[in-house]
């Protein structure tokens, strides 16, 4: 390894984890000494991170305030150093950081974490096109049964027992925040992204049930047999059908596969 090398990975150790091993490569000049300039570079690199993970979390910085949030991020940092070259995937770890002490005893951290990195990955996803409700117009009476449909790559799912979402939509809009109100059943949620904007919204038990199972690969006739433990077995073929177009309207899905 050349010197160079040497110096410039000693330098990245510097800046990571404070390993003073550079500071024998640093000069100082009349304006400043070698460990004010690492000091500098120091807390710039750390400062860098508090200011991304800042507008990737704006409702966990809503919630925390600049300080708390800064300091919050300045552990975040020495508890897992950034790894990957592009700082998209630096807050990754966030959400189970914030679930554990001290942060634990505000369980709506870590979920606001967890809602706003769905939300970047419904941003992310790959661009695929959706399928409307005119495709169930296509298919015969005698293959519902096995229907089976594939999820758009941007639909995340999670469960909430906090409002976080309101939270986040008036963070976003620099707004009044609701007051934190918290359910001890959680409530499922999912995000997607359409026409270049992410949405979300909340789902029922049954919705929650057969999204999952239909994403999983069950066919509609498995659908149909399983929302009979919530409705009527008269009634379940038209809210299976229901739900369906509710998913073809709102662009949750790529695909109809019979």
């Amino acid at each position: 390894m050349s010197q160079l090398n040497a110096d410039q990975q000693a330098f990245q150790s510097h800046l990571m984890t404070g390993d003073p091993e550079v500071s024998a490569s640093i000069v100082g000049d009349a304006k400043a000494d070698a460990a004010t300039r690492l000091e500098v570079y120091y807390q710039a690199y750390r400062l860098r991170l508090v200011e991304i993970l800042q507008n990737d979390f704006t409702g966990v910085h809503a919630l925390l305030g600049t300080d708390a949030f800064r300091d919050m991020v300045l552990s975040y940092i020495a508890a897992h150093p950034s790894e990957h070259p592009s700082v998209r995937w630096f807050g990754r770890h966030l959400a189970a950081f914030l679930a554990r002490p001290p942060y634990a005893e505000h369980p709506e951290l870590a979920e606001m974490a967890q809602f706003e990195w769905a939300w970047a990955h419904a941003f992310d996803a790959t661009d695929e096109i959706t399928v409307g409700p005119d495709a169930m117009a296509d298919v015969a009476p005698e293959a519902w049964a096995g229907l089976r449909v594939t999820a758009h790559p941007s639909l995340q799912r999670l469960a909430l027992n906090y409002n976080v979402p309101a939270l986040f939509e008036a963070a976003t809009r620099d707004a009044d925040p609701p007051a934190l109100v918290g359910e001890p059943d959680a409530l499922t949620w999912i995000l997607w992204r359409r026409d270049l904007i992410v949405h979300w919204r909340s789902l029922d038990a049954d919705e929650a049930w057969a999204l999952d199972a239909a994403v999983q690969g069950q066919t509609f006739g498995e659908l149909c047999a399983g929302l009979c433990g919530w409705h009527d077995p008269d009634a379940v073929p038209l809210r299976a059908a229901s739900l369906l177009r509710t998913w073809l309207e709102d662009g949750l899905l790529s695909g109809i596969d019979t």
